[in-house]
């Protein structure tokens, strides 16, 4: 998005109140300037849609968690934990300040003992990592930039398993945790998941990772892209940096007077 607003604001900067704003030449600009009139057009269309998009789905998330924080005050709660009369089952995180763990009677009817135990571990991790945060980026970065829709369920997916392997830790065992959340999604096939439920992403393959060997952590692969970003940033940076000179090249110079010699 910001390498299409450097695009886009080539042929803005050429607009004659733009111009004199920012005291360069529109018409050396116009001239100088590498990207066609239409490219950098369609660049610029593209900026205002993606802004557009990114104001509405950031007004739509912010009114989710307020709504989000409303409720948790509402409900009442022994610690952590809030169970609705409901024979829905159903089971949830709810961020807030702080944030409650929302379980139906009907999901607590549905579960054993230790499943309960697995299913509240699950969904405490969803508060204790801020797991709503990273859902706001995800959500923020697809309207920014509509090629990373396909990583906002990927991303869903990943912090569902992130829960699972933290209530596999807490439990102290990963097969429960398996079981857990088959039986809450069988019994809440019927009703509607909510964001950071126990009950969320492809469940079939949480359950066969759950019952797989852990899966040992890729350093390598954190390294590369790590390496990857970096790279992204240095190179934006050197556009900006170029786009700067461009800019510098259509600005008139200085002239300075100096007071006549006595």
């Amino acid at each position: 998005m910001t390498a299409l607003a450097m695009l886009g604001f080539t042929l803005i900067g050429q607009v004659p109140q733009v111009a004199a704003e920012g005291r360069w030449s529109a018409r050396i600009l116009a001239t100088d300037a590498p990207v066609d009139r239409p490219v950098a057009a369609a660049c610029a269309i593209g900026v205002l849609c993606c802004a557009l998009a990114l104001t509405v789905t950031a007004w739509r998330q912010t009114r989710m968690l307020l709504d989000a924080r409303r409720e948790c005050r509402d409900l009442v709660a022994a610690g952590d934990l809030a169970v609705v009369d409901d024979p829905v089952p159903t089971a949830f995180a709810l961020p807030g300040a702080p944030g409650k763990v929302v379980v139906s009677s009907g999901m607590l009817r549905a579960l054993g003992i230790d499943e309960r135990r697995a299913l509240l571990a699950h969904e405490r991790a969803h508060l204790s990592h801020r797991h709503h945060l990273f859902l706001l980026v995800l959500h923020l970065a697809a309207a920014a930039n509509p090629l990373l829709r396909p990583l906002t369920r990927a991303g869903a997916f990943t912090l569902e398993r992130w829960a699972d392997e933290q209530a596999g830790s807490v439990v102290g065992d990963r097969q429960l945790v398996a079981r857990a959340v088959a039986r809450a999604a069988l019994a809440a096939k019927r009703a509607p998941v909510a964001a950071l439920a126990a009950t969320g992403g492809p469940v079939p393959q949480r359950v066969r990772a759950l019952l797989a060997p852990p899966v040992p952590a890729r350093r390598n692969l954190v390294a590369a892209i790590t390496t990857l970003m970096v790279l992204c940033c240095t190179s934006l940076a050197v556009a900006a940096q170029d786009m700067d000179g461009l800019f510098d090249a259509a600005s008139p110079p200085c002239t300075t007077s100096h007071p006549p010699l006595r």
